[in-house]
């Protein structure tokens, strides 16, 4: 779903279009274009772009976003590699790192139609609860093709170095809550004790997507059985596979979860037919043949994340960086993530923790 470009976040016009004219995309720089935003994420900027009958998308950092975190030069080097053997990869077009064009770096890639299964989609489409199981077999279809990729066929074994993965990745995510940390949330500081004494010592090293929920996948139809591409690339790494399991656990909501839960992270997967996380656990072991251990810490360390990732954006909007309503709340969704990773390590359970 696309929505009119807010104010501060509009794209510079006549350079734009002469740079696509340059590059082949469009035939003449003085063509008349529409340019909307997609409403849905939190993170980089996301522009569709209607132009001579062609339809592109625009990725670009957040305004007063850190560049470490959004690497647009990286993120198209990921898409570039999967283009090569991954057929579910939007096509990449081109990068530039000129920041006088738009004012900061951007790719063009490809616009893929289909659904987008958010939980407004799923509500608008009242999805009959016998969906759902083919609805998440597809989606773990798609998860462990892509965990069984070779990177290194891809040209992509560069991406990161999965040796020390999970280590630094624990290390690493509790350094970023601290530098964004807004409110007292005592089990913070609880969680990253026990993920630091709790972290497997051995584990596979895959391409991993690290964002992999409904709303990142596109179905070709209401059939449900074709994923015709992923999307949000933007986290992709090198490390362990159970790593990116953990964290789509983390957002796979359910009926029987606290309110708090439901409600701070609406999701389709919380509507009735959905397999639980349980559920989704045994037929990623069955379907990738990995033996799943330390589930527990998978699942917490998911969480955690997740509410790291939720409070840096808070933290933008805290300091005045961005103006989107949308962030005004989400320090409670900090709050609320914390306390379900607690919970869920005091009880050993992935489910029914409360």
């Amino acid at each position: 779903m696309s929505q009119k470009v807010r104010k501060g976040e509009a794209l510079n016009e006549q350079p734009l279009k002469q740079f696509l004219a340059e590059k082949g995309l469009i035939g003449d720089a003085q063509s008349a274009w529409e340019v909307s935003r997609f409403s849905t994420g939190f993170s980089n900027l996301t522009y569709l772009i209607q132009i001579e009958n062609k339809e592109y998308v625009l990725r670009r950092p957040p305004v007063g976003a850190v560049k470490r975190g959004h690497d647009m030069g990286r993120e198209f080097k990921v898409l570039s590699g999967l283009n090569n053997g991954f057929p579910k990869a939007p096509k990449a077009f081109v990068f530039c790192d000129d920041t006088d064009i738009i004012g900061a770096p951007f790719y063009i890639m490809e616009r893929v139609h289909g659904i987008i299964l958010s939980v407004k989609e799923a509500a608008k489409r009242q999805i009959p609860a016998e969906d759902f199981p083919v609805i998440a077999e597809s989606w773990l279809d798609t998860f462990v093709e892509l965990h069984e990729l070779d990177y290194e066929a891809l040209g992509l074994k560069d991406l990161g170095r999965p040796e020390g993965y999970v280590e630094r990745q624990v290390r690493n995510w509790g350094k970023q809550y601290l530098n964004a940390a807004t409110d007292d949330i005592p089990e913070a500081e609880k969680i990253m004790n026990w993920l630091a004494q709790n972290q497997p010592q051995t584990y596979d090293h895959r391409l991993i997507h690290n964002d992999f929920k409904y709303d990142n996948i596109v179905f070709a139809d209401d059939t449900w059985r074709e994923v015709r591409a992923v999307l949000d690339w933007e986290m992709c790494t090198l490390g362990d596979p159970l790593m990116d399991l953990g964290t789509s656990l983390a957002y796979w909501t359910m009926p029987t979860d606290a309110p708090m839960m439901i409600n701070g992270l609406p999701s389709p997967t919380a509507m009735p037919g959905n397999p639980g996380r349980e559920e989704i656990v045994e037929r990623y072991a069955q379907k990738s043949g990995r033996s799943i251990q330390h589930l527990l810490f998978y699942y917490a360390y998911g969480l955690f994340k997740l509410a790291v990732i939720v409070q840096q954006i808070y933290y933008r909007y805290h300091k005045g960086l961005t103006t989107d309503e949308r962030f005004a709340q989400l320090n409670h969704a900090t709050r609320m993530l914390c306390l379900t990773a607690w919970q869920s390590i005091q009880t050993g359970r992935i489910e029914n923790q409360f």
